[in-house]
């Protein structure tokens, strides 16, 4: 009688901690990546250019020193995705992005839901050419995804 009742009590708690620690994996598991697209293109010679769904190449003919890419990234996808200019390498930086209420993006704040990446690359005196960006899911399906654009 004292085993039942001490391993009945051990077999509750080994199965309180197992669906707490479930509970826990599932609220802590990551979005697949759904989205990349550039979303701007910025440049001493244009200003800031909003880049359109399906839009192949800039309007504008960017030029100058420091060309900046913006590609908005929805999901988790690795922290190295390949990133290039006419197939050279390209290096930025990213920031977390969350939603709110009117469904716009922001920069998060300390305990706000990460729904993406904002990556900002500076061509670093690039003129034109394609650019290129891919990265794949860290969870599953690991898809990879990718956009790109024609900077002139």
């Amino acid at each position: 009688m004292y085993c039942i009742k001490k391993c009945g009590v051990a077999v509750i708690g080994v199965a309180m901690a197992l669906w707490l620690g479930a509970q826990t994996a599932s609220a802590a598991m990551a979005s697949a990546l759904t989205q990349v697209k550039v979303i701007k293109v910025e440049s001493q010679g244009c200003g800031l250019e909003n880049i359109v769904e399906k839009q192949e190449q800039t309007s504008c003919d960017h030029s100058g020193p420091s060309i900046k890419v913006y590609v908005l990234e929805i999901g988790y996808g690795s922290l190295s995705p390949h990133v290039a200019l006419d197939g050279f390498e390209v290096d930025g930086n990213r920031t977390s992005v969350c939603a709110y209420q009117t469904g716009n993006l922001k920069e998060c704040a300390p305990g706000e839901k990460t729904v993406g990446n904002l990556y900002i690359f500076n061509l670093a005196g690039k003129q034109d050419g394609i650019f290129t960006f891919s990265n794949t899911s860290i969870n599953a399906p690991r898809n990879t995804m990718s956009t790109q654009l024609y900077i002139k």
